[in-house]
């Protein structure tokens, strides 16, 4: 290690004090005794500043929450007060409190207040676009609290400036000059220096589609700053939060290639993808943590230093935050004042309170990880498909245009619902993603149209490479399909129909145009489908008369002059539902208790049924795998009439 004044103080004395007792006990465990630094991480919570009930293992579970949150960290400090707090990012945007984002800030004070050291911007950060993210910067900024240091080295200003800053590059800009935004700083905890740095992600970036910033390559990015901390600081650790996660695939997991092209680093707290770590990934000296989601648990892990100079990590765990653990009161206090502004300033112009109850459930609804993870048709996604279609046709400004489809990615569902009661929050906190051009926070609905082979290659996309980006699962409403995941990859679709009101099957016509609604965030993201396919498959929205649409923002559904949100388009349609017990509240029918084979799957492997009913991907597909062959076939018969000819020639001398 690089030993830092203090250590080489505390050294001189203790050599001091041996001598002085006339011992070398003390001295030798000095000698012995390697640094060690101890530290507490969290990544993804969302806004999840208070705590919450949710599906746990099948059961209503309340769980996170800062307040015991603030607890743990407290014991790990009476413990260890030089522990180092570090969070990964998307700190915002997943309960009510966001609504506040701009004016209060809560989630970045409330870091600080638990004593955070560290952290960086998430891709739902940008989700308030430019003023909304500069103003909670600011906001931040001139609140007067303790604020964790927030680091991101990969936004690239220069190229940006080079071009000439736009209007929302110039509000980020002032955001983060106000605020402190660097590329990376030095903590200092007890005689160890550790260099923090910040890193946005590819995919992050992928998946911000308001944020107007540019940035370069995150490896070369970090290369470039470790490169800067290494000549001029004199730092014992380099950590980088990144913002960029792990997949199970290693080769498009960017926290691992991160750890693989820069081996400097020594620890990378990975945010992003919501992974729950239970062991750490190691790629030479460099360890990867996460600890998923929402606050649910927290990371805690302690690295001793090597005879090199390098880390290894000799503690390691991944913390829930359970009931059990008391709550720390003045936390809590703060968490209530930040709430309490919620009703007054937010629900309150959509006629509700945050603690209403919209209906009771007696449903056992799926899990956020089922949704995403068991590709199949959900009731959670049924539910929510169902409201926009309900909220579309029952809106004052409805147009009188039937609703063929509707349709919910896993990625934009956020949470899940228990038994009991249903309140305005819990339906927030389901879909709780983004803000409008309106400025107000939650992602409206839109109305687009595409034509049924366009409905069909949907259902492709769905059934083919969802399993490669699970947050993508479709989830629908008025259009059944059948596929089977042992087909050709394009070619999985077995059957599709859509279905009317009274739950009749009507045959898609590929060439006639039918009205589509999604919410606004999962329609910028359709012509990502193109762009990842190549151009091999293409989904283009468009107006009723099949003119494409340029700009989403220009098909977001009204009611009574204000943007439809989807949160509320749920919200609405729970209060629609019967109330079958007299209680005066609605019941959430017990047709969610089963399954409408909207999704249905078909595990077969006869050879019969793997190859029946080719599609045009099956051919297109065919036709370039023989186009790859035939060079090969004709390389092996060139080759073969050479060895022959060598053989000929061999004999005859």
């Amino acid at each position: 290690m690089k030993k830092s004044r203090k250590r080489t103080a505390g050294l001189l004395i203790a050599v001091v004090s041996v001598v002085t007792a006339g011992s070398s006990v003390l001295s030798a465990q000095a000698e012995a005794d390697p640094g060690r630094v101890d530290i507490i991480f969290t990544h993804d919570t969302h806004s999840h500043l208070d705590s919450f009930t949710t599906v746990v293992d099948g059961v209503g579970t309340e769980t996170g929450g800062f307040a015991r949150i603030q607890t743990v960290i407290d014991e790990k400090k009476a413990q260890n007060p030089d522990t180092l707090v570090l969070d990964g990012g998307d700190f915002s945007m997943g309960t009510l409190v966001q609504t506040v984002f701009e004016e209060e800030a809560a989630e970045l004070r409330m870091l600080g207040s638990i004593g955070c050291d560290v952290t960086t911007l998430g891709n739902h950060e940008y989700d308030y676009r430019s003023e909304g993210l500069s103003n909670m910067l600011k906001s931040a900024a001139e609140s007067g609290d303790e604020l964790p240091a927030l680091v991101v080295c990969n936004a690239d200003w220069e190229a940006m400036e080079a071009a000439g800053l736009n209007d929302g590059q110039k509000l980020i800009a002032d955001g983060f000059k106000v605020y402190g935004v660097k590329d990376y700083v030095v903590v200092e905890k007890g005689d160890i220096d550790i260099a923090v740095l910040g890193v946005f992600g590819t995919d992050a970036l992928a998946c911000a589609p308001t944020c107007e910033l540019i940035f370069a390559d995150p490896v070369e990015s970090v290369r470039e700053t470790v490169a800067t901390i290494r000549e001029t600081e004199d730092v014992d650790m380099i950590v980088c939060v990144s913002h960029s996660g792990t997949w199970e695939d290693e080769k498009k997991s960017e926290d691992e290639i991160l750890a693989k092209e820069v081996p400097e680093l020594d620890l990378i707290i990975s945010g992003h993808t919501h992974t729950d770590l239970e062991e750490p990934i190691v790629h030479g000296d460099t360890w990867i943590v996460s600890t998923g989601e929402y606050g649910k648990r927290i990371g805690s892990l302690s690295m001793e230093q090597k005879e090199d100079g390098r880390w290894t990590m000799t503690e390691y765990e991944l913390i829930p935050i359970t009931v059990d653990i008391a709550a720390d009161e003045e936390t809590q206090k703060k968490i209530d004042g930040f709430m309490s502004a919620v009703d007054d300033n937010y629900l309150s112009a959509f006629g509700y309170t945050r603690d209403q109850v919209l209906a009771e459930n007696t449903v056992e609804f799926s899990s956020l990880y089922e949704l995403e993870y068991e590709h199949r048709e959900h009731n959670l996604g049924d539910l929510m498909a169902d409201a926009y279609v309900y909220a579309v046709t029952n809106s004052s400004d409805f147009d009188g245009v039937p609703v063929d489809f509707a349709v919910v990615p896993s990625g934009t569902v956020r949470d899940t619902y228990a038994t009991g009661e249903i309140t305005t929050e819990h339906v927030f906190n389901s879909f709780s993603l983004g803000t409008g051009p309106d400025g107000v926070p939650g992602y409206p609905l839109i109305s687009v149209y595409l034509t049924g082979e366009e409905l069909k290659t949907a259902a492709e996309i769905d059934a083919s490479v969802s399993d490669y980006m699970t947050t993508a699962r479709l989830y629908i409403s008025g259009m059944n399909f059948t596929f089977n995941p042992n087909r050709m990859i394009l070619n999985k679709v077995t059957d599709i129909y859509l279905t009317d009101a009274d739950g009749n099957r009507v045959e898609i016509e590929d060439d006639r145009l039918y009205r589509v609604v999604a919410d606004l965030y999962s329609g910028q993201m359709l012509s990502a489908v193109t762009d990842m396919s190549y151009g091999l498959l293409s989904l283009v929205p468009k107006y009723a008369d099949g003119t494409p649409i340029e700009d989403f923002e220009d098909v977001i559904l009204m009611e009574d002059g204000k943007e439809l949100k989807a949160w509320a388009a749920i919200a609405g349609y729970m209060e629609s539902f019967p109330d079958t017990d007299g209680d005066g509240v609605p019941d959430v029918p017990a047709y969610y208790s089963e399954l409408h084979d909207r999704k249905a799957v078909e595990d077969s492997r006869r050879p019969a049924d793997l190859i029946r009913h080719p599609n045009k991907f099956t051919m297109i597909i065919a036709a370039a795998v023989l186009i790859l062959l035939i060079p090969a076939i004709l390389l092996i018969i060139l080759a073969v009439k050479l060895i022959k000819r060598m053989h000929k020639k061999k004999k005859s001398e």
